[in-house]
């Protein structure tokens, strides 16, 4: 696989277990998380989520691929970007991303998703890729329209999360 990724302003790596401050800036923030299915995180959370990730990444063949979102310049994290193998028989994947909240609006997060995107269909062979968001989480809405995905469904009560049943939209 051609890791790491390049876009103009960003390189999307694997994660390594130092870079655990910069995620647990984005985890542990309870705005940032509020539409996600984990956190706030403790750094206890945020490392174990972290060797997690690690370990994937020597899976063969490898079917995990959360990258670190890095400033190309800086090489400054501010955030994560995913994809996952979910049917190799279908070529089905799904996406998904979250960076910290001083990098919102710059168009960082289509910038990194369409890279993964990009991946997913010319290294993995993928032919579907899908993502699902909160309702109310109108700005990853609005990412997955700028690189083209369509809204298909809404799925009712589709996760517990935080003590409650989430819809989402795919």
């Amino acid at each position: 696989m051609n890791l790491p990724l390049e876009s103009q302003r960003l390189v999307l790596r694997d994660f390594v277990e130092s870079d655990w401050p910069a995620v647990h800036q984005y985890a542990s923030d309870r705005e940032v998380v509020r539409y996600l299915i984990f956190g706030p995180n403790t750094e206890e959370d945020t490392k174990s989520f972290l060797q997690r990730e690690i370990s994937l990444q020597g899976e063969e063949p490898r079917q995990h691929f959360a990258l670190a979102v890095t400033l190309k310049a800086q090489k400054h994290l501010i955030g994560i970007c995913r994809i996952s193998v979910k049917d190799t028989a279908n070529k089905i994947g799904s996406i998904g991303y979250c960076f910290t909240k001083e990098f919102w609006g710059q168009g960082y997060t289509t910038e990194a998703v369409k890279a993964v995107v990009s991946f997913g269909f010319q290294e993995l062979g993928l032919h579907r890729i899908f993502a699902t968001c909160h309702p109310e989480n109108i700005a990853s809405a609005r990412v997955m329209q700028k690189i083209g995905m369509q809204q298909e469904g809404y799925l009712r009560e589709h996760h517990w999360i935080k003590g409650e049943w989430r819809d989402s939209r795919l």
